[in-house]
């Protein structure tokens, strides 16, 4: 008899419009997955797949789990919910409140799909320079998206304790690509780029030491962990860290992006706010674990994430 393949899992990707969702609809798609995108809006752009606008943070958790058993969904990444252009008031049902509503779902159906969940290094807070983080390492988040992400992971991790739920959380760097959200620092600086490349000029950016030393990720990384996560080894954790497994300025992103446009910039100094400084902003996260379950390693650079973000912004020949 022929060897046969097992068939790949139909998915469900929550937030399928935004940043991490739209890239991962495309690349799912790709790869001959059956794909069910679900966000709040009909996107201006077609998506791959089929689409069912839902509101995670309004709609009842029955009506979700009728259309995921609708569609034979057997994994549902939730890549909705975010940080840039939210108040602090509005982080909470858009990345806790969704999670409880979603975990209501889950557990309401008689064989509720896998659920892959993005979280966040913000989770963990800021760590002393030179320490590298473990999933295991004491989660003391500074900011309110780094608490109610952390909330909806630890909703997450009972769940798979407590109740059998098949999930896994993968706590996220800072991912750097083309569609980069407009409010994040890349997408501020690029739109000012643009805009000087546009008039015929050069552009004058406004930066504060960014002496802050974070973990980045490449788009394309990003999403091809995830895949993975879809079917984990054996074995697999509830938590797992994503990134490059190094610390880098946010300074030195931003600079690989003024390279990239050819756009003469004036960089103009703004002091950095009382207190802040390099020895108490830091991530690095200890990806041991990851590519032991995922069968992963990141292989693109931060220079090819902020070129192919700049070729987005500014297409050739526009």
């Amino acid at each position: 008899m022929p060897l046969t393949s097992q068939p790949l899992p139909r998915v469900a990707v929550l937030g399928a419009t935004g940043f991490i969702g739209r890239a991962l609809c495309a690349t799912l798609d790709e790869r001959g997955h059956g794909l069910l995108a679900v966000a709040r809006k009909e996107p201006t752009v077609t998506l791959p797949g089929e689409f069912v606008a839902f509101d995670l943070t309004l709609d009842p958790p029955a009506a979700l789990a009728e259309i995921l058993t609708a569609h034979r969904i057997d994994v549902v990444v939730n890549a909705a919910g975010g940080d840039w252009g939210l108040t602090d008031e509005q982080m909470v049902p858009a990345n806790l409140g969704m999670v409880e509503r979603l975990l209501e779902t889950l557990g309401g159906m008689a064989k509720p799909p896998r659920l892959v969940h993005i979280g966040s290094v913000h989770e963990y807070g800021l760590f002393p320079v030179g320490t590298t983080y473990t999933e295991d390492s004491p989660a003391r988040p500074s900011t309110v998206y780094g608490r109610v992400k952390l909330r909806a992971t630890e909703l997450i991790t009972e769940a798979v304790r407590d109740q059998g739920l098949d999930a896994l959380v993968l706590r996220l760097g800072n991912v750097v690509g083309a569609g980069q959200p407009v409010h994040s620092l890349l997408g501020v600086m690029a739109g000012k780029l643009a805009e000087g490349r546009a008039a015929g000029g050069g552009a004058e950016l406004s930066l504060m030491p960014l002496t802050a030393q974070r973990e980045f990720l490449h788009l394309g990384d990003a999403v091809e962990a995830i895949a993975a996560a879809l079917v984990p080894a054996r074995g697999c954790p509830p938590v797992l860290n994503l990134g490059l497994g190094r610390a880098t300025s946010a300074r030195e992103v931003v600079e690989l992006l003024i390279e990239e446009s050819r756009v003469p910039t004036r960089i103009v100094e703004v002091p950095a706010p009382a207190g802040s400084g390099p020895e108490t902003e830091w991530h690095q996260l200890d990806m041991s674990a990851t590519e032991r379950a995922l069968d992963w390693k990141p292989t693109r650079s931060l220079q090819g994430a902020v070129a192919e973000l700049w070729a987005a912004v500014c297409p050739v020949g526009v």
